[in-house]
């Protein structure tokens, strides 16, 4: 399946329909719902429920995985490697930015915090950075 990355998740789900020749119908039945829902799955108008994705890989005997990241192609970005590099590329960025630093009057304890922050995850952006100090400032009374 790893030549289908081009083509949508219904334009796969019908292709593969279709080598097995297995009509809507038949498919619908196989997962347990309607003939209607499987065209619209195909025509991009409804999104999978996981279990419904489940049994349409198991129906058209596709990797379970690789359909999921067909149907939220959002969430194959989140887990890629490139997302760690960017929110270390912005962390990095914002580290330096001593500027930025002065005008936020940002402390050495809340570098560390913020630090920390970077490694759970994707922050877009130094000003995401700075949100997200605020926050915590405000929270905390200072």
């Amino acid at each position: 399946m790893a030549r289908n990355k081009q083509r949508s998740f219904g334009q796969v789900i019908r292709e593969r329909r279709r080598q097995l020749d297995l009509t809507q119908e038949e498919t619908a039945r196989g997962i347990r719902t309607s003939t209607p829902y499987i065209g619209h799955l195909e025509s991009g108008k409804r999104h999978p429920s996981d279990e419904t994705l489940t049994r349409l890989a198991g129906v058209l005997g596709l990797d379970r995985r690789e359909l999921f990241f067909l149907a939220n192609p959002r969430a194959h970005a989140l887990l890629s490697p490139e997302s760690k590099s960017t929110t270390d590329s912005t962390w990095n960025d914002f580290r330096k930015n001593d500027q930025l630093r002065r005008v936020h009057k940002i402390t050495s304890d809340e570098m560390e915090m913020l630090s920390q922050v970077a490694l759970l995850g994707d922050v877009p952006s130094a000003r995401d950075f700075i949100h997200i100090l605020n926050t915590v400032r405000h929270t905390v009374g200072r």
